[in-house]
């Protein structure tokens, strides 16, 4: 006779929790997001701190498989580089037709100035607080948070506090920012990680066989192992600006520019002639984020900056995504939500905790992070994006939307990524020198610290502001009104919505999503703006000119030269105006003073 066996193995206690999460959690999902405003990262993450191992044990990562030594850390990297990859293509296809190059020069204030001074400020923070590193140490540690978490950012740009209070152009680059400086934080990375490995042997190494266990070449590209390889600045400096910036992110943003040019076009072709149904259709943001974190893994280049472009230029056309919106897509969002639960009640299952406070061996303290928490909180993003804002009029209007932009930039798994893939670059801690040996063995515990600190804060700030604006009766916003299909009767109404029962439809607000529609609707009122401002200062003219002929024929009959004097002083006004633009208040400043120019010379 056969008897049940009784199998609690991780495999089935993991598929068991994470069913049945997603079951509670989905009963009551629209109290959640739209009445409570939690999001899907904070209650997965607390549920994986609750049945880790610090909690009920359930979910003990370092038991999967056969336990080997390091497995926690492979399954991280290689999670968070799965689910970066999914969410960055969804992320990049959300955006408008054509947007990396409408937005190209406030991506490039975003991507380049204002970040290298994020890094350099969380690096000087973290070189304060945290003992016995030295300042490229501090360097590498601070690149792993410099960046803003595309997980979280996507939350929060396309939540429902946004859709009520939230500019849908700041939101639009809210969402690319974040896909896009995930990507470009290796540069700044790979420079602290190179200065370093290929610095000259410190004192306290007599040879070099003290020195590190690496072996390499230091002037041969392409050197492979971990720890230090001697050379100094100049080799460091070969090897990032080879390595680094031409093979990882230039390699890779125009090998995702490939994938999704061969991708819109395939699809395009396959719409046009009804080879491909709406489960094919729907999965290619999927496939694709599978192919390229997988094909980027294999010749080891910047996978998160492949995936972010791949999808925007999967929508350059705005074609695929616009068909996404009138086919309903709920496949890609929920992917998401799975993927959402899945890592993060797995990073609250791994949490280190027993490395926040070991002041005897690395000087770290959980009263030391707290300090470095609140300090990277305000003063990591704040004051850059509070100096550039005025430069990105079109996406940031004014200081609020400054404050908002800069306050939600979260750390989320995106930084574990980073500090995964740094980890694999040295020695395991106590292997190496001193210098090396102080910095593994404190950036694993300082950038969990700050994933756990922001997971916490930026999560429970949406639903306080919510709060605050509603006792402050602060309006909602109203602006690009949409109507959509409802496809039930017992289907919620939207974010910010109004119902229309006669249409069996409603009325969006500030929707993020936008359709070729919405798209030309735009175009066509930035054109009409253009061309009332063109008529308006046209008039403006010919009123300066209608008053200074006044003027002349009350003067003097001679006409013929004050009419040259006129035909001058209009020529000017119109060269000042093709050369810097005057505005309305201008041009009547103008029109005074060329009344008593005028008066004067006749």
């Amino acid at each position: 006779m056969l008897r049940p066996v009784l199998d609690v193995s991780s495999l089935n206690v993991v598929l068991s929790v994470l069913g049945i999460f997603i079951l509670l959690s989905r009963f009551i999902s629209f109290k959640i997001k739209q009445r409570w405003y939690l999001g899907d990262a904070l209650p997965a993450f607390v549920l994986g701190v609750l049945l880790g191992p610090v909690g009920a044990r359930f979910l003990d990562v370092s038991q999967w498989g056969d336990g080997a030594q390091g497995q926690k850390s492979a399954i991280a990297y290689g999670l968070t580089r799965l689910v970066i990859g999914i969410q960055l293509v969804k992320a990049g296809y959300e955006l408008p037709k054509r947007y990396l190059r409408q937005r190209g020069l406030e991506l490039t204030i975003c991507l380049l100035p204002a970040m290298s001074i994020v890094w350099l400020v969380t690096s000087g923070f973290i070189m304060l607080i945290i003992p016995r590193i030295t300042f490229l140490s501090a360097l590498i540690i601070g690149a792993c948070v410099t960046c803003t978490d595309p997980v979280l950012s996507q939350a929060i740009a396309k939540g429902p506090f946004a859709d009520n209070y939230v500019r849908r152009p700041l939101r639009e680059f809210i969402s690319a920012e974040a896909g896009g400086n995930d990507g470009f934080g290796f540069p700044f990375l790979l420079l602290a990680v190179s200065l370093l490995r290929y610095a000259a042997a410190p004192a306290n190494a007599v040879t070099m066989e003290d020195f590190d266990l690496a072996r390499g070449t230091a002037d041969q590209l392409g050197t492979s192992g971990v720890g230090r390889f001697g050379g100094g600045v100049k080799h460091a400096l070969k090897h990032w600006a080879v390595e680094g910036v031409l093979y990882m992110i230039i390699m890779g943003a125009g090998y995702g520019a490939l994938v999704g040019f061969l991708s819109r076009k395939f699809v395009n072709i396959a719409s046009k002639r009804r080879w491909i149904d709406n489960e094919g259709f729907l999965l290619v943001p999927l496939a694709m984020g599978l192919f390229v974190v997988g094909t980027c893994g294999c010749i080891g280049s910047d996978d998160t900056l492949a995936c972010f472009i791949a999808g925007n230029v999967l929508n350059w056309d705005g074609r695929y995504h616009s068909e996404t919106l009138k086919r309903h897509d709920s496949f890609n969002p929920a992917i998401e939500a799975l993927l959402n639960f899945g890592a993060f009640i797995f990073l609250g299952a791994i949490m280190p905790w027993g490395f926040f406070q070991t002041p005897d061996t690395t000087g770290i303290t959980v009263g030391r992070l707290m300090g470095l928490g609140v300090l990277i909180l305000f003063f990591r993003r704040i004051p850059a994006i509070m100096m550039a804002y005025r430069f990105i009029p079109h996406v940031c209007q004014d200081w609020k939307e400054a404050l908002f932009m800069g306050y939600f930039g979260p750390i989320g798994i995106g930084a574990i990524s980073y500090v995964e893939y740094a980890r694999r670059l040295f020695p395991d801690p106590g292997e190496s020198d001193v210098e090396i040996n102080n910095l593994t063995g404190a950036m694993i515990p300082v950038v969990y610290w700050l994933v756990l600190f922001s997971i916490i804060v930026h999560g429970v700030s949406v639903p306080i502001l919510s709060l605050l604006y509603r006792v402050l009766h602060v309006p909602r916003i109203c602006d690009h009104p949409v109507e959509i299909t409802l496809l039930s009767t017992h289907e919620p109404l939207p974010n910010n919505s109004t119902a229309v029962p006669q249409r069996h439809s409603a009325i969006v607000n500030n929707q993020f999503a936008r359709g070729d529609s919405d798209e030309e609707d735009e175009e066509q009122e930035e054109n009409q703006q253009q061309q009332q401002q063109q008529q308006h200062r046209l008039s403006l003219h010919q009123s300066i000119r209608q008053s200074m002929h006044q003027t002349i024929r009350q003067v003097t009959p001679q006409r013929l030269s004050h009419l040259q004097v006129l035909d001058g002083l209009e020529a000017h006004l119109r060269r000042s105006e093709s050369e810097g633009g005057l505005s309305e208040q201008t041009l009547r400043g103008e029109k005074a003073e060329a009344e008593v120019d005028t008066r004067e010379m006749v």
